[in-house]
């Protein structure tokens, strides 16, 4: 309960707020708005205070009462106009009704936002926006009809259930500035007209298409020539999400937070004359380390925004710190980048660089946006360092300091080049230039400072007039900085979008934690199978197409993404279902011998390659009277269930159309079993087996290596989940090596990563540890997901 005397006691300007209140609450009802809506306007200070001023002009020219369609169009500009400047412009052109639909509208609004600093064409302006355009009934019954004449023989079979948004769609796009409600009405009366009224079975629900027939449906078959070709989804499509609000080339003052300058718009016609409105992107990796399966996205992305949309993309190497930098990762990442199926437009490097960015720096210090400073790392760590106190030496002195950094006056440390900007995490004055006394792999010892990554990225992406810098999230705390130095600068701006990494469960892909693992031994190298780096990935058969599928399927969104890693082995399964001869290999070999077998000596089968499409051909496999199956295929005593070869229960062998029962058991002092004798029969309806084995005759001696995961936990990282850290975390079991592994003779040819499917076993990839005596093969993946794995 409040007293008269706190009333009292509260400030004049309280009362004043509230009344200012009441009265844009009163306007803004006065449009149209609800109470509510208006309450909620409210809450948004930039957007009221332009709605009240675009009221109050609509108001001087029409009265006190402005319909709702004035009212309405009157908002969507205080929504959606960036330049205050224009809004009296805007509003004359809705008050005197020569803008009337939101059509006109929006481009009414793309128009001034693609002309922020010129003085606007009344005459452009109007062609643009439609001004004084007139659509006729007629000539919108004749766009109508022509629609539905196109449609004609659909729509008589669907009816009702046509998807009508088409028609209107295709109308609408005839006639520009025609009234949307309108021509719907026409659709409406065109299509009753061809149709009649609607009858029960109009006006039943579409069935549920079953999800096999819409995959068959996307992948429609198309004739041409005589030819059966398969459509599929368009890069763009899988690229779906935040590209999808991507600015076009050309076009980049219209993002959001874009700063635009006198010079802007004079730079974007120079930088449109240099790449002909071409799309451009680059994927810049810092070469200290091997690319891992969230750098896939971004190759993806990248290379695959360029592709989809014409363009060109850039493999630039952000090679600025050569203290950690080695031409085998330089080699290794353009390595993966072709693997994937990317070429780059042009191979470039930031050391390209180097000499127009030293002279930047010194025009950057003489217009007064960059210092010398002395302050030591530890004390401009974190958010909220002290401010420097030689932030506001003269422009003199920084010149010559950065002078002497480079003439190599300092010790590493002692001096650096800061900007004059305040980052939106809080970052005071980021480091522009800094000492190192590490030769460059390419400039060897020609420089002793070296670009950050916050001075030099936005500014090789303007040298290489890159239209989309994208990135992932964590850079968007840079986004005003990017803008602020090109435009400090007064060169090229490009604009900078980020979208969300995406990260797996049950690994780690950090650099450095990669780099423990290596050295404590848990695992063997960059390439180790069990790691998700793309180099350890192919070398456990992952397919490329796989990897850039799965990307596809992740999709592209601003929120991080955490998937798990069945998700990503579903997809490799997709791939090499289709692409991996099918082979007979057993891991646990149990000799059988054939006492009747039919013939005096070996036979050859053919195997099929792909038993599903024997039209991709056949290979073939001796099969003698000593044979080798899996011990798990065997049981001494029958149990409930189990459907393969006991004494009592016959199976057949794959392929070799022949069916083998037990007569005989060997087994050794111990009493396990290590041969087996029994006949065989041919197989017929007659003496149909309850199931058929895989098995080998005169095989391959050969290495077989079995992965798990690497960790026991979701999240290796997580103090909560693995207090002890991610090297007490370690799965004892996430590799078997099986070194007298059996596999038939048709992979004796094998090169390394080819890949095969092992029947009933798995997936397998030749390991490039394999020698002429004998070859290793890597389990890229088990033929269905394992419930029970780690």
């Amino acid at each position: 309960m409040v007293r008269v005397c706190d009333w009292l006691n509260l400030p004049f300007f309280f009362f004043a707020g509230c009344k200012m209140a009441a009265e844009s609450v009163s306007l803004f009802t006065a449009i149209g708005l609800s109470e509510q809506k208006a309450r909620e306007t409210l809450k948004n200070e930039a957007l009221s205070a332009l709605l009240r001023d675009a009221v109050i002009q609509a108001q001087a020219v029409l009265g006190p009462t402005v319909d709702k369609v004035t009212g309405t169009l009157l908002y969507n500009v205080a929504s959606h106009l960036k330049d205050p400047k224009r809004l009296g412009f805007l509003v004359r052109y809705i008050t005197s009704k020569k803008i009337s639909t939101d059509q006109q509208l929006n481009a009414a609004l793309d128009y001034v936002k693609s002309h922020p600093l010129d003085p606007i064409s009344t005459a452009d302006f109007e062609k643009e926006c439609g001004v004084g355009v007139t659509v006729t009934p007629e000539e919108i019954e004749e766009a109508v009809e022509a629609v539905i004449n196109r449609y004609k023989a659909q729509l008589q079979l669907e009816r009702y259930h046509f998807n009508m948004g088409l028609l209107m769609g295709e109308a609408r796009s005839k006639l520009k500035w025609a009234d949307g409600k309108i021509i719907k009405n026409e659709v409406d009366l065109q299509v009753l007209h061809l149709l009649g009224p609607k009858t029960d079975a109009d006006l039943e629900k579409k069935p549920k298409v079953p999800k096999q027939r819409v995959e068959t449906e996307k992948k429609a078959e198309l004739v041409e020539n005589g030819e059966v070709k398969l459509e599929t989804p368009s890069l763009m499509e899988q690229l779906r999400g935040e590209a999808l609000k991507f600015h076009k080339p050309g076009e980049n003052y219209k993002t959001e937070g874009y700063v635009v300058t006198p010079n802007t718009m004079n730079l974007m016609k120079k930088h449109l004359e240099i790449t002909g409105g071409q799309v451009r992107t680059r994927f810049p990796p810092e070469p200290n380390g091997i690319l891992h399966i969230g750098h896939a996205k971004a190759i993806n992305f990248n290379f695959g925004y360029a592709k989809a949309n014409n363009g060109i993309c850039f493999l630039r190497y952000d090679d600025t710190n050569p203290e950690k930098e080695e031409e085998k990762y330089f080699t290794a990442i353009r390595d993966m980048v072709e693997w994937l199926g990317y070429k780059p437009y042009a191979v470039t490097h930031a050391s390209d660089n180097f000499g127009q960015l030293y002279e930047w720096a010194v025009e950057l210090i003489k217009r007064g946006h960059a210092y010398a400073c002395h302050q030591k790392v530890d004390e401009i760590k974190g958010h909220n360092p002290p401010p420097s106190p030689w932030r506001d030496r003269p422009v003199e002195e920084s010149l010559l300091l950065f002078e002497g950094m480079k003439k190599g006056k300092f010790a590493e440390g002692e001096v650096t080049l800061r900007m004059k900007l305040v980052m939106e995490d809080g970052k005071m004055d980021p480091v522009a230039y800094r000492i190192k006394y590490t030769p460059h792999h390419r400039t060897g010892d020609q420089w002793c400072i070296y670009p950050t990554y916050d001075y030099t990225h936005c500014l090789c992406d303007s040298i290489e007039h890159i239209t989309h810098s994208l990135c992932t999230k964590e850079f968007q705390a840079r986004r005003s900085s990017y803008f602020w130095l090109c435009n400090a600068l007064d060169v090229y701006c490009p604009v900078q979008w980020e979208y969300g990494r995406l990260n797996l469960t049950y690994t780690v892909v950090s650099k450095r934690k990669i780099i423990k693992l290596v050295e404590t031994g848990a695992v063997r190298d960059w390439d180790d199978p069990r790691l998700f780096t793309l180099t350890a990935l192919r070398r456990r058969g992952f397919p490329a197409e796989a990897i850039n599928n799965f990307c596809a399927r992740v999709g592209v969104t601003v929120a991080q993404t955490t998937m798990e890693p069945h998700l990503l082995e579903a997809c490799v399964r997709d791939v090499l279902n289709e692409t991996a001869p099918r082979v007979m290999a057993v891991l646990e070999p149990l000799k059988v011998t054939i006492t009747n077998f039919p013939a005096a000596g070996a036979l050859e089968v053919s195997v099929p390659n792909f038993p599903a499409d024997e039209s991709k051909g056949f290979h073939k496999v001796p099969f003698s009277s000593a044979i080798f199956i899996e011990q798990s295929d065997f049981r001494e005593v029958m149990e409930k269930g189990y459907k393969r070869l006991t004494p009592d229960q016959p199976v057949g062998l794959r392929h070799s159309g022949y069916v083998i029962s037990v007569q005989h058991i060997v087994k050794d002092a111990t009493g396990k079993v290590t041969e087996l004798e029994v006949t065989c029969t041919k197989s017929d309806a007659s003496t149909k087996p309850k199931a058929f084995i895989h098995w080998v005759s005169d095989p391959l001696l050969c290495e077989v290596r079995l992965y798990e995961r690497l960790f026991l936990h979701k999240n290796p990282e997580d103090p909560s989940e693995v207090p002890g850290g991610f090297l007490s975390d370690l799965n004892p079991e996430s590799m078997q090596t099986i070194h007298n592994a059996l596999v038939d003779q048709s992979v004796k040819n094998a090169k390394v990563l080819d890949k095969f499917q092992f029947e009933r076993l798995g997936y397998f990839s030749v390991d490039p540890d394999s020698t002429e005596e004998k070859m290793v093969f890597n389990r890229t993946v088990t033929l269905k997901e394992d419930p029970g794995k780690v």
